[in-house]
């Protein structure tokens, strides 16, 4: 990677999270807005409030996608900052400044845009490649979604990516920055070097019990136990509430009866088409090819090849695998789930053309008895109950938190909970914490560490821990941090004052060889043989030295430099000579510098018209709602 790309790494992060779209997947689409009543939100954009609790999420859903990426290691206490949180709010800000535009400008998405990408949704395929129109069904309904519902937000969705998309596709990097780029890349620098090791000096280190003393005053907070309480915290689980739940026998057999196509698999047919786009001719051409096919159905993959307007199909042969009739836009599915296999029947008109089909396969819907699937029955309706229960309960729990914050035993009451305890618990989410549950959210640690529960033992506010799970806590005993007496760590303030030292030493010296050198003076046989460096083949030279190399003159040569390498010493640079590439060399790998060029500039286009959306749009931001509990109670 470049330096260009290094440089704007804390842009592109914020590019990628504030574009983030949750609709993509099957956690978190209900999640907790709209529980709770709004009037306090984080910011007004236009005539639209941003909820504290949109801001919660937001906050969740970027520490859950970083960790599917980045593994359970991701270090959360990045997202627990000022400028994190700051950024997560400029990110919801963006998402609504867009979607305002793209309803402005009437951005309409095609049914087969949804469709295709539902198609690509993990999960949602059975092992032949069909696609599981019950699982996803269940999916949806497990969130309380209907398909409607979640294909409407995913159209929304896909049009506000349209704009920034549309930006992006418009940066276009010059040649002659490709070219100079690659070159500069590519260029090849011949250095030896002498290296200063600190370790070569710590021997002489001799340090005093001043020194030591006067380090440990200095350092003092590396030398304190960490701080700790022993906690109190209540949750109220959608899954508790789920088993609380009585479901008749008489709700079970009616569900059944009004869902029967859920319960079992939808009929599926398999087909091939020939599509002829919209034009003049469009029609005489479909009629022709029907034609042919009608007369030798044999030649029907042939003619999809060669003549299909289709790319994603044509190389199949107009194969589009097995679909649901929910899958394919209505006047399509309407004819492939009237014909017969083997039949082929055309022009049909959609919005995408002209369609000759042909059924090649079918697979008849199964149904499944009542008794088979009552237990699963059960478990869904008692799931929708416990929902609706649980978002009648949100409210009444955050306030009961709230109006009664010396205490949890009356929300425990209240919601018939356990008040469960923990001890040893510190402001970072400890490592072995099981994910979702308290002791493992950084917001709900943060609001317990916070100014007003910290000093005054109030309960937290109701932070949503993870989907259909909200919790409080109140801190029982608070131990600050202890400073441990000096000779406890002795030894380690020792073995500090004399890394401290010894790359003190090592740097002194590197400097006055360095001095010498540029004077003309000194002895350069001490240095390393030979050898040849590239910021692709850097031949382990360390960043910093790397970066100081090729900061170095090409003239006069040979040309001398320095590096503080910190605890690991000094390096002194002899450069050499320097080679610029040829064309040939440079070449192969102009194509990669172009399209890391081209994300730069996309990506810096994209903030710059958000902003630019920003400036046009009026914006009330209330960012003391997105700190501390005792911010949020502030008027």
């Amino acid at each position: 990677m470049f330096d260009a790309i290094r440089k704007h790494q804390r842009l592109f992060l914020f590019v990628v999270l504030i574009l983030i779209l949750p609709a993509f997947v099957f956690f978190g689409l209900s999640g907790y807005d709209g529980m709770i009543a709004g009037g306090r939100g984080v910011a007004k954009v236009g005539d639209a409030e941003i909820s504290q609790q949109e801001f919660a999420e937001a906050q969740r859903q970027q520490v859950e996608q970083l960790r599917q990426m980045l593994g359970d290691g991701v270090d959360t206490r990045m997202f627990d900052t000022p400028e994190a949180r700051k950024e997560v709010l400029e990110g919801l800000i963006s998402q609504r400044v867009i979607a305002s535009e793209a309803a402005a400008r009437r951005l309409a998405v095609s049914d087969e845009r949804v469709r295709q990408t539902i198609l690509g949704i993990p999960g949602l395929k059975r092992e032949d490649g069909s696609f599981d129109d019950a699982r996803y069904k269940a999916l949806l309904s497990a969130q309380n979604m209907t398909p409607a519902g979640f294909e409407a937000r995913l159209r929304s969705d896909l049009a506000m990516q349209t704009m920034p998309e549309a930006v992006q596709a418009s940066a276009i990097v010059p040649r002659a920055v490709v070219e100079r780029l690659a070159a500069l890349q590519e260029e090849s620098r011949e250095i030896r070097e002498l290296r200063f090791s600190a370790a070569d000096y710590a021997a002489q280190v001799k340090p005093t019990d001043e020194q030591l003393a006067a380090f440990y005053e200095a350092n003092g907070r590396a030398f304190e136990t960490p701080e700790s309480a022993r906690i109190e915290y209540v949750v109220l689980e959608r899954d508790a509430l789920a088993a609380q739940q009585n479901i008749s026998p008489d709700d079970v057999k009616t569900y059944y009866e009004q869902n029967k196509a859920r319960y079992g698999i939808a009929e599926e047919r398999r087909a091939s088409h020939i599509l002829v786009k919209g034009g003049a001719d469009a029609k005489a051409k479909a009629d022709a090819l029907l034609a042919k096919v009608k007369a030798d159905p044999a030649q029907f993959e042939a003619l999809a090849k060669s003549s299909s307007d289709d790319p994603g199909s044509a190389a199949q042969g107009g194969d589009l695998g097995f679909f649901a009739r929910g899958l394919m836009v209505k006047p399509f599915a309407d004819a492939a789930f009237d014909m017969k296999q083997g039949e082929i029947r055309g022009p049909i008109e959609t919005e995408f053309g002209l369609h000759i089909i042909r059924v090649t396969e079918i697979k008849p819907g199964t149904e499944k008895p009542f008794e088979a699937v009552r237990a699963e029955i059960e478990r869904e309706v008692r799931g929708q109950q416990a929902a609706t229960k649980f978002g009648e309960s949100a409210e009444a729990f955050t306030n009961t938190v709230y109006e009664q914050s010396d205490s949890l035993k009356p929300a425990a009451d209240k919601f018939g909970l356990q008040v469960q305890s923990a001890d040893n618990v510190s402001r970072q989410p400890a490592a072995d914490a099981e994910r979702g549950t308290v002791l493992a959210n950084p917001r709900l640690l943060a609001a317990l560490f916070g100014d007003d529960a910290l000093r005054n033992k109030r309960n937290t506010e109701a932070v949503e821990i993870a989907p259909g799970r909200l919790a409080a806590a109140r801190i029982v005993e608070y131990r600050a941090p202890q400073r441990m007496p000096l000779a406890e760590v002795k030894d380690t303030v020792r073995a500090s004052v004399i890394a401290q030292e010894a790359a003190r030493l090592a740097r002194e010296a590197g400097e006055a060889r360095l001095a010498e050198l540029k004077a003309g003076k000194g002895d350069a046989s001490a240095f390393t043989v030979p050898r040849i460096i590239s910021r692709a083949a850097p031949g382990g030279l360390a960043q910093p030295a790397l970066e100081a190399l090729f900061r170095l003159p090409s003239d006069p040569l040979p040309g001398y430099g320095g590096v503080d390498l910190a605890q690991q010493g000094y390096s002194v640079m002899q450069l050499l000579k320097v080679s610029a590439p040829t064309a040939e060399q440079s070449a192969p790998r102009q194509a990669t510098y172009r399209q890391q060029l081209d994300r730069v500039l996309a990506q810096q286009d994209t903030v710059d018209y958000i902003e630019s959306l920003k400036q046009r749009t009026k914006i009330v931001r209330h960012p003391d709602r997105i700190g501390s509990r005792g911010d949020a109670r502030q008027p």
